[in-house]
């Protein structure tokens, strides 16, 4: 799923487990930058005893980008500029007959104290900010994602949304774009989210930008030519999002050149060619692995990899990118990877959730009250 469970250390230690990034241009208040990440998957008890842990440090970045390059070298360049909305959290404490929870948001406006699970936020220094439990916005029918790498094939449809009515924690921050950079900054920024430890010796331990990169593309060991018995997410998810160590590039690369290769031949026809070192157009760019926002143009559902694909087709891009929470990820990604675009949709069937996102503050559905207990599809992998 999205991000949900992507590698060994985030299955072991959910608490560092990013489910899902969203970044993109307000729908109410245009010129302000809403950021969400979500965390801790799969927790099957009350909303209100969700916690986040006080050992970490959670952690959206920021910076400025351009485009430096389109066609089939197409490449952002990456400023050294950067902001970033750091949260650490104390430890639940019993108020009032319940416990609570607060923490500081530390920003380069300035620091900010949020209650957790405080519907209405805390504002300051032009930024908005929650952080709580929410319904999981995530959906997709696991049979189906599963199936076509169990199977190389493309599955029957069953529609089932594997993660109904789940919850997950949340931190969104809206913030006046103007006020990161500056007023003449580039209007394309790049967001990454992390979680790592708190403390004098900082490890990340996860790490997302792009849904789907670590489970639909580097879960799949089968087709790589390289590394048939390494499982590379947990090395992919200490690596910083804005630039990659050179030490594991070779893996990374191989691991992306030959799931991509496979889910291109699903149809039956080659879209995505490869180069003459075997390596396939998208690779270089999902190893820019950052969401991609234009805060020049006006919010856009659909905007996902659009301004991506733009660039490697050597055309502008026309609308704001970025990735908005109700936005079908799982078929816009099979689609793109399977066919280009070139054919049908690719569909698993479950085309949002019971309770879709709304266009407010905090953009997150709220939690279900009482989340079901999930059985795990044994043998699919997600």
């Amino acid at each position: 799923m999205s991000d949900h469970g992507a590698g060994p250390r985030s299955i072991a230690n959910p608490e560092i487990d990013i489910t899902d990034v969203f970044a993109f241009p307000s729908p109410e208040r245009p010129g302000n930058l809403v950021l969400v990440m979500c965390i801790f998957p799969f927790k099957e008890i009350e909303a209100t005893r969700l916690f986040f842990s006080d050992a970490l440090d959670y952690r959206l970045r920021v910076r400025p980008i351009r485009i430096a390059a389109s066609g089939p070298a197409a490449a952002f360049a990456v400023g050294d500029q950067e902001c970033h909305f750091s949260f650490a959290f104390d430890v639940p404490k019993m108020s009032g007959g319940r416990m609570v929870q607060t923490g500081v948001c530390r920003s380069p406006l300035g620091d900010i104290t949020v209650r957790v699970g405080d519907e209405e936020g805390a504002q300051s220094y032009g930024a908005h900010i929650f952080a709580g439990c929410r319904l999981d916005p995530f959906f997709v029918d696991q049979l189906f994602s599963g199936g076509i790498r169990m199977t190389r094939k493309i599955p029957p449809i069953t529609a089932v949304n594997s993660v109904e009515g789940q919850n997950v924690l949340s931190i969104v921050v809206e913030v006046e774009h103007g006020k990161l950079f500056g007023a003449d900054a580039s209007s394309l920024v790049a967001v990454v989210a992390e979680t790592a430890t708190n403390g004098s010796f900082r490890a990340r331990l996860d790490r997302v930008g792009r849904p789907e990169i670590k489970n639909f593309i580097m879960m799949d060991k089968t087709a790589d030519t390289v590394n048939r018995d390494l499982d590379v997410r947990d090395l992919y998810s200490e690596e910083d999002g804005f630039k990659l160590r050179p030490d594991y590039l070779g893996a990374y690369r191989a691991r992306l050149n030959g799931s991509m290769s496979t889910y291109d031949s699903l149809d039956g026809k080659t879209d995505w060619p490869l180069d003459k070192n075997g390596t396939h157009p998208l690779t270089e760019m999902l190893l820019a692995d950052f969401l991609v926002v234009d805060m020049s143009k006006s919010f856009d559902e659909d905007g996902y990899l659009e301004i991506e694909l733009a660039m490697l087709d050597g055309t502008e891009h026309k609308t704001c990118g970025g990735r908005w929470v109700n936005h079908d990820i799982v078929d816009s990604l099979f689609t793109i990877l399977i066919n280009k675009r070139n054919g049908p949709r690719i569909s698993d069937g479950v085309d949002q959730t019971a309770m879709p996102a709304p266009k407010v503050f905090p953009y997150l559905s709220p939690p279900n009250p009482m989340p079901p207990k999930l059985a795990p599809l044994v043998g699919i992998p997600t």
